[in-house]
């Protein structure tokens, strides 16, 4: 049982480490985006832990047959939950209202002929080499060669002054590239555009070109920007005045000549062929009459609202010209593929490039390379913008591609993770080294080929809101999943972005795109600009789980991944388990999002979330009831141990998430019996509420945690301790 044999201390080492680079530790995730992905190893900590008779530690990288058990999800977005429980043979139910989210995990099972698919692959990026291969290639400004590849395009966006028509250039600041990759800082002249390489990044001196004062600042600051000519300040963004204009002001590229007598990277202003090409590209735009690109308007919304900010209406309208081109002839060439199945890989690709192909992507001029549009879950409208090669650019010894966000990077990616389909791996850390662990005999999919004596496996996915799902009641033998953390991440306004372009290329004939946009009435998602708050969120959280509860056989889990900053966004997490009549079992903490990550890194959010795991019956440890702050802040000191024994080290947020679980955990024991789930949904929600401010809420566990509180980062103000309590000795099980 999970209870009893969940390793938190292993898995939280295991699910720190992929967290950092998770598709080298699960290929499969690289198949399509999906947005905040938890962890392989914690799922598959859970399944064997629950169905193995094993230390964890010991049947964590040994085969397994699980065939026989059915396990639901209700949530499936990326599909890690039915993906870990596939590879161990077990029949998978999964349900997601999200359109993308049945297409990517559809795509992740289902098996592919990918020598078939490799070829096809580099036939597509060969013809699309031919068609605009010179639109991506410069004149290398040390040797003199035409064909050298550009990496990235960097565009700054522009206006024009009101009162003498100059242009303005949106420059936050001159710094192009800082000298941890490169030798030395690269900074462009704010006066001329020259680019210039100085040691000392702090005082720059002065311009190669023109002979004026460098400076990594620049002019645009607070949404107002002077007139360089006239002094003028002028605000931006200007919704009325459409969607903003930019300036191709710099290259990043790859000379294959010079590439082993060049120290650091290669950079360039656009030469007059360089321009050139843009006009060129931009007339072939004019005369293709795409029929791919898609005219889809773009929806208001919590998201997008700030894209209407910046005056874009249409989702073309985020694509340059070059990259409306490329991305239509890529189009036209998968359309043509005969092979079904072939064509929806090479779909999905397009739908994952389209990431790395637009003009609200970054360069990170620090790591110096592309930022892709999701790199945080939202629309990051910037005033630097980077543009990525299309065809992408190989040509590493290793076979690895140079730079990123191309055909060839998306294709050498699918490859590799279909791949890891067929030989799913584990890695381990032994004194200092990764050693990667061949599984042999789990593979994923609903057949394979390596494995011809199994026909086929269970595989049932359906776009549809699991709350109305058609199971039979009884029929699993567990829920794995991982359900929308309130108002996180608006997973429907940001998949729209792919999907209105997947939807025109490989939507014809398929009934899950019948709509124009992922958007759903009934989507759980908090949602303030479509007036979905924390009682919607409660009452389809609880549809949910009391439809899963049906599902499930008596005992069975269902164990569930949550977090979120605020408190009070965990109540409608009580209430729905308390509707669907089920007992929270257990609260264990797992690191499951990676602390680097551009949404996390510098705030105070947790990287931590709780595992939920609920029953109808079972027992659990005595001690794990507890009546006071004190005794709580007792298991959470217990927690922090078992994270610590992982090489976690948390941080304040981390903790009061910790804390949160019990709280939820607890509440929902004390609460079960005479709850009644017909009570208006704000009066079940005040019920949990009261119930936790009676406990006396996060602020009096922390007041037992002081000593914790004052050694981890992000400190809280030490608290007065409470007086001890004395308990008498309990059992040391209690049935439920």
């Amino acid at each position: 049982m999970i209870e009893r044999d969940f390793d938190t201390a292993f898995i939280a080492d295991l699910a720190l480490r992929e967290k950092q680079i998770q598709q080298n530790y699960r290929p499969i995730i690289a198949v399509h985006k999906w947005f905040a992905r938890r962890p392989g190893t914690l799922f598959r900590g859970l399944l064997l832990s629950e169905f193995v008779n094993a230390p964890l530690r010991d049947s964590f990288y040994r085969a397994h047959d699980l065939s026989g058990i059915r396990i639901g999800d209700p949530f499936m977005g990326g599909g890690t939950p039915l993906i870990e429980a596939n590879r161990v043979g077990c029949h998978v139910v999964g349900r997601d209202i999200n359109p993308m989210s049945y297409w990517i995990v559809k795509r992740e099972i289902e098996h592919l002929d990918l020598d078939a698919y490799r070829a096809v692959g580099d036939t597509l990026v060969r013809t699309l080499d031919e068609q605009i291969g010179r639109f991506y290639r410069t004149r290398c400004s040390h040797c003199g060669s035409q064909d050298a590849h550009v990496k990235y395009f960097l565009w700054v966006k522009v206006m024009n002054c009101s009162q003498c028509r100059e242009e303005i250039s949106l420059f936050p600041g001159y710094l192009v590239s800082g000298d941890k990759r490169h030798p030395m800082n690269v900074l462009v002249c704010g006066e001329c555009g020259q680019l210039t390489e100085v040691e000392d990044g702090k005082n720059p001196g002065v311009c190669k070109q023109c002979g004026r004062s460098l400076s990594r600042t620049g002019p645009a600051k607070r949404n107002h920007c002077p007139c360089p000519r006239c002094g003028r300040i002028h605000g931006y963004p200007d919704a009325g005045a459409g969607p903003p204009r930019h300036r191709l002001f710099a290259m990043e590229y790859h000379c294959p000549r010079c590439r082993t007598r060049q120290k650091g990277r290669f950079f360039k202003i656009p030469d007059p062929e360089d321009l050139a090409r843009l006009d060129e590209v931009e007339s072939m735009g004019k005369r293709l009459q795409p029929t791919f690109v898609p005219d889809d308007p773009i929806p208001g919304g919590d998201e997008t609202n700030r894209l209407h900010r910046w005056g874009y209406r249409y989702y073309r309208e985020m694509f340059n010209s070059r990259q409306l081109v490329g991305l239509e002839l890529s189009c036209r060439f998968i359309a043509a593929q005969p092979d079904e199945r072939i064509r929806n890989a090479l779909a999905t690709n397009l739908s994952d490039l389209l990431r790395y192909q637009n003009m609200l992507c970054r360069y990170d001029s620090m790591a110096l390379k592309s930022l892709d549009i999701f790199s945080v879950h939202g629309f990051p409208v910037g005033l630097i913008q980077c543009e990525s090669n299309l065809l992408g650019i190989p040509g590493r010894a290793n076979g690895e591609n140079v730079g990123s966000g191309g055909w060839s990077n998306i294709i050498t990616k699918f490859v590799k993770a279909k791949s890891y389909c067929l030989q799913p791996f584990e890695i381990q850390h032994r004194s200092g080294r990764k050693v990667v662990i061949e599984i042999s005999g789990e593979w994923i999919g609903e057949t394979s080929r390596l494995f011809p004596a199994v026909k086929s496996r269970g595989v049932d996915l359906a776009c549809s809101d699991a709350a109305v799902a058609d199971l039979e009641p009884g029929s699993l033998d567990a829920v794995l999943t991982d359900p929308p953390y309130f108002g996180n991440v608006q997973y429907a306004e940001l998949t729209d972005f792919c999907y209105v372009w997947l939807r025109k290329l490989a939507g014809r004939g398929v009934p899950e795109f019948s709509t124009g946009s992922t958007r759903n009435p009934a989507e759980l998602t908090g949602n303030e600009n479509m007036g979905r708050g924390l009682e919607h969120f409660t009452r389809g959280l609880s549809s949910v789980f009391r439809k899963m509860a049906i599902a499930l056989k008596p005992g069975a889990p269902m164990a569930f991944t949550y977090h979120h900053n605020r408190l009070e966004a965990y109540y409608p997490v009580a209430v729905a388990v308390l509707d669907s009549g089920l007992t929270c079992s257990a609260s264990l903490p797992c690191p499951a999002e990676m602390g680097a990550s551009i949404h996390i890194s510098g705030t105070k959010s947790s990287v931590v979330d709780t595992v939920f795991v609920c029953r109808s019956t079972g027992k659990i440890p005595a001690k794990w009831i507890v009546g006071s702050p004190e005794g709580l802040a007792g298991l959470v000191r217990e927690d922090l141990e078992k994270l610590r024994g992982g090489n976690f080290s948390p941080t304040a947020g981390d903790l009061r998430c910790i804390i949160y679980g019990h709280l939820v955990r607890l509440a929902v024991w004390d609460l079960r019996k005479g709850w009644n789930r017909d009570l208006e949904t704000a009066h079940r929600l005040g019920r949990v509420e009261e119930w936790i401010r009676a406990f006396g809420g996060l602020e009096s566990v922390e007041r037992h945690l002081r000593d914790v509180i004052s050694t981890i980062p992000h400190v809280q103000q030490a608290i007065a301790q409470e007086a001890q309590s004395s308990y008498r000795e309990p059992p040391s099980e209690v049935s439920f």
